[in-house]
């Protein structure tokens, strides 16, 4: 077997349960199949995701196995370098997720006496169900660029969280960028190349490698599983739901600017999990704290994952099944005036913490139409009340709008400068 083979192996292996749920498609093709569904699934795994459409993908897209997720502050108040950067970003973006090279020439079509266009370190790798999704942040709107009266309210900076322990190094940015793929390598080709197409432009501000998504987004998708071993995002919109979609995910005409209009918003948050301290932890009481059994995922008091959870039910101690301060109660829709967030999270691993304990936890994004409205009072709600607190630690932060997805004559925010 070659190299190239064999890598393209491991990356499909790579993509585990998420494969599983790549899409109404998939499931045609297996269906349909009568010779080798799993070669299906796995050619499923590493197609294209189409980069054009009304929303961006990357929201609504099953969710991949990987994700590389970058904030960028500009480094310049040049709005016409801004505008530049973000039509050759687009280009750039196009390509990769179409399972192509960053420019033309590539690694190695160029003059091989100057630095190539592409490093080739995804020579050979499909596209991965690659997808690149951008955010704006509220400090791009400072005045720099023009934008000033440009800026949403919902971009307002979220308040400070009890328990917050937030990094600067680790929150904010003017820019963003989402990358989620079915292979890690691919996932990282191409942030490093639209940091590369950006320097003198932009700058890193932070970083941060996610695996194992911690969301499903499709009804085809089983539940995946949190650093803590217990089924993360059972009730989480899917992209089957459009009503829902509608209610919660996307901006309509009229909640802001209208170049904002079919976009969303993206709450990221660097969420520390101290799991030498939750390894130590009962069984019995984990699941309290959480509110689910840990095998099946069921709320306590049901037998079966997707049974809608019974806050009123009393357990055989006459006290509430599911207890007052767990973590599914408080941040349920039933506690927070039916408010929902579409969650799109990762788990990480960023070595150790120079104490023995690896630092170690969930890298947590949602998507959503507001923040205001629906992020900031379930998070303020879940630092005061929740038990799960006690083993967490919030130490990033961001929030960013998401603009609309990008016409096939158009590039990456274009509405906001149109």
């Amino acid at each position: 077997m070659s190299e190239v083979s064999r890598r393209k192996m491991l990356g499909l292996a790579g993509a585990g349960a998420a494969l599983a749920g790549a899409g109404a498609a998939v499931g045609g093709l297996v269906g349909s199949s009568g010779g080798d569904p799993a070669g299906e699934l796995a050619a499923a795994a590493a197609a294209p995701v189409e980069f054009h459409g009304e929303h961006q993908a990357g929201i609504i897209t099953p969710a991949q196995d990987r994700m590389h997720f970058v904030a960028l502050d500009v480094a310049s108040g040049d709005r016409a370098a801004l505008v530049d950067l973000l039509k050759k970003w687009t280009r750039a973006a196009q390509r990769m997720t179409a399972g192509a090279e960053v420019s033309p020439l590539g690694a190695i079509g160029g003059n091989p006496e100057a630095p190539p266009d592409d490093n080739g370190e995804a020579l050979g790798l499909p596209a991965s169900q690659l997808t690149l999704t951008l955010g704006l942040g509220g400090s791009l709107f400072d005045g720099r660029f023009g934008l000033a009266d440009r800026k949403p309210a919902a971009l307002a900076d979220l308040p400070h969280f009890q328990q917050d322990q937030l990094d600067p190094a680790r929150s904010g940015g003017d820019l963003c960028i989402q990358a989620c793929a079915n292979d890690p390598q691919v996932a990282v080709h191409a942030i490093r190349h639209l940091v590369r197409i950006g320097f003198g432009t932009t700058t890193v501000r932070w970083s941060q490698l996610g695996f194992g998504r911690t969301s499903s987004t499709s009804t085809a998708q089983a539940t995946p599983r949190n650093l803590f071993g217990f089924k993360d995002g059972t009730n989480n919109i899917k992209a089957e739901d459009p009503p829902a979609l509608r209610d919660h995910v996307w901006v309509a005409p009229g909640d802001g600017p209208d170049w904002l209009t079919g976009g969303s918003y993206l709450v990221a948050r660097r969420i520390r999990m101290h799991i030498e301290i939750w390894d130590r932890t009962s069984l019995s009481e984990q699941q309290l704290i959480v509110g689910r059994a840990k095998g099946t995922g069921a709320p306590l008091g049901k037998e079966n994952e997707f049974d809608q959870s019974d806050f009123q039910l009393s357990g055989n101690d006459g006290q509430p099944a599911i207890a007052e301060n767990a973590h599914i109660r408080l941040a349920s829709a039933e506690a927070n005036g039916g408010v929902k967030m579409l969650r799109r999270g990762y788990n990480f691993v960023d070595g150790a913490d120079g104490a023995g304990h690896l630092d170690a936890g969930l890298f947590f994004v949602a998507f959503m139409r507001d923040p205001h409205k629906q992020f900031v009072p379930i998070q303020r709600a879940l630092s005061k009340q929740d038990d799960m607190m006690e083993y967490l630690e919030h130490t990033g932060s961001g929030l960013f709008a998401v603009p609309p997805g990008v016409r096939r004559d158009g590039f990456w925010a274009d509405t906001l400068f149109t």
